[in-house]
């Protein structure tokens, strides 16, 4: 067994996997398993730079991670970073910064690469399953960008596409520096025309419509799973490998675009750094699964902070 540490540092927020991984059986313990909302992303689409106030929550974020992991004794590190580090002009000062906290350079990996970290950590378990049919497509719908992962025991094509929940809420719905509570018919016109278009992006190079089984990451898929459970509050395990029918899903998207901020803050498993994009992203969700006829998404915990882990072994 290898302890390692694996960090992935999105958009909208920062995660921290612990975990002993078994190369040979293919078993994973995880020890310590954390997420962090830091808003690294905030404004970058408009301004093309990472705000001073997002760069130190995310150094914050580092801080607290550096101490779980020389508790813990992890023998490997790596950092990943993602969409918003990606399109900065001053992704040199964030590199910076994690370089001077966790002693690793941070690697600000392309689509591609984030799209098989992701696939290999949401299928590695799934891998001879019998109850669920090949091709799968593993969506990771993350703040800046979505990645697709087609691909059976291993990845046939991939392609990121920049639509994220926090991306589509800036672009679409915020108005004079205020999220619009709730967004209008037209803002919703809009922002559905733009995933569209981007999935039409994605459907290039990975063939959507052949996959058999929907497999669903991040946090926009999961609160939309635990809102579907009625669970009483953000339960992992129960939210793990549960499967959520189209019918539920757009029940749900349509709910968040008609709800308010106190309506959607109210429900028990929404993390508060997620009430103003679940609109945006369970509306992304949506539209995948209209567009490869899914009847289904099996929503898996268990994404690119696994597959970054496995990748130190």
């Amino acid at each position: 067994m290898t302890r390692v540490a694996a960090v992935d540092c999105g958009t909208n927020s920062i995660r921290l996997l612990v975990a002993d991984c078994d190369p040979e059986t293919g078993h994973l313990v995880e020890l310590d398993r954390r997420m962090t909302i830091v808003r690294l992303g905030q404004g970058v689409d408009r301004t093309g730079r990472l705000a001073p106030e997002a760069l130190e929550r995310t150094f914050a974020a580092c801080r607290e991670y550096a101490g779980v992991i020389k508790e813990l004794g992890a023998e490997r590190i790596r950092f990943v970073a993602t969409s918003a580090s990606r399109d900065a002009e001053n992704r040199d000062e964030f590199t910076a910064g994690v370089r001077d906290i966790l002693g690793v350079e941070p690697e600000v990996v392309s689509g591609e690469q984030e799209a098989e970290f992701s696939f290999t950590g949401a299928t590695r378990e799934l891998v001879g399953a019998d109850h669920l049919d090949k091709p799968y497509l593993v969506v990771d719908i993350g703040g800046g960008s979505t990645e697709f992962v087609v691909g059976d025991d291993h990845v046939r094509a991939a392609r990121s596409v920049d639509v994220g929940c926090v991306r589509m809420t800036e672009r679409h719905l915020v108005v004079d520096g205020a999220v619009t509570d709730p967004p209008t018919a037209a803002q919703t016109a809009a922002m559905r025309a733009d995933i569209e278009a981007a999935l039409d992006l994605a459907e290039q190079t990975v063939p959507l419509r052949e996959a058999r089984t929907l497999v669903g990451l991040a946090g926009s898929v999961t609160t939309v799973a635990g809102i579907a459970l009625g669970l009483p509050a953000y339960d992992s395990a129960r939210i793990h490998h549960s499967r959520i029918p189209y019918e539920q899903v757009r029940e749900i998207s349509e709910r968040m675009l008609a709800s308010t901020h106190a309506e959607r803050a109210a429900i028990p498993v929404m993390h508060e750094g997620r009430v103003d994009v679940i609109a945006a992203g369970a509306l992304v969700l949506l539209a995948i699964m209209e567009r490869t006829g899914a009847t289904e998404v099996v929503v898996s915990e268990h994404d690119i902070l696994d597959g970054i882990a496995w990748s130190l072994t």
